[in-house]
């Protein structure tokens, strides 16, 4: 039984089919990288929410201590405490998609909305040393400052991993890619948002 003869394949098709691999490969790695920088955003915006729920944790039950001493001043309790709704619905629009650049624009702004209505709460507390040193108070502020702490650490974890992201994907050829693979850029939490890629 004779096989049919295959046809020779020539050099150039040699070339063009070796051309065709590394670019497929290229492609392949490319969405690799960028959804294992995607993920790490992800695992940064974890901590983020860790520390969000230790301050979640202080913060209701600081206003309800406060209400006593700061009794005219129910107006800024009330303040901050819509104000940490707020915020607490825009964290939760972006832990859905912590690479969405505009649910970070939006937390970035609640979370500065909590931090004016916060500052007005603290200067209060202030005029008060007696009730802000109190045990009751002095722990919970303190637990509140602990958590400050944190969620400043975990922003800037967050933006280190949003960064790296941002820059691989702005990097040629790897950008011409992003239209194909629905990729877009991750937006920053310490206030300032990345353009898109061009």
């Amino acid at each position: 039984m004779n096989l049919p003869e295959m046809p020779e394949v020539s050099a150039a098709q040699w070339a063009v089919l070796g051309a065709a691999a590394v670019i497929v490969f290229w492609m392949v790695g490319a969405y690799n990288r960028l959804v294992a920088l995607r993920n790490d955003i992800g695992a940064a915006w974890q901590q983020i929410d860790a520390a969000l729920k230790h301050r979640a944790a202080v913060l209701p039950p600081l206003l309800t201590v406060l209400r006593e001493p700061l009794v005219g001043e129910e107006g800024a309790l009330d303040a901050l405490q819509a104000a940490l709704v707020q915020a607490a619905r825009a964290a939760a629009a972006l832990a859905a998609r912590p690479v969405a650049t505009q649910a970070a624009a939006d937390w970035v702004q609640a979370e500065a909305a909590l931090l004016a209505r916060a500052s007005r709460v603290r200067a209060l507390l202030d005029q008060q040393p007696a009730w802000r040193d109190s045990a009751a108070v002095a722990a919970l502020l303190s637990a509140w400052r602990d958590a400050d702490v944190e969620l400043a650490f975990a922003r800037r974890v967050f933006d280190t991993a949003a960064s790296a992201y941002n820059q691989a994907a702005t990097q040629l050829p790897t950008r011409w890619l992003l239209r194909l693979y629905g990729f877009g850029p991750a937006g920053l939490v310490s206030g300032s948002a990345p353009s898109a890629p061009a």
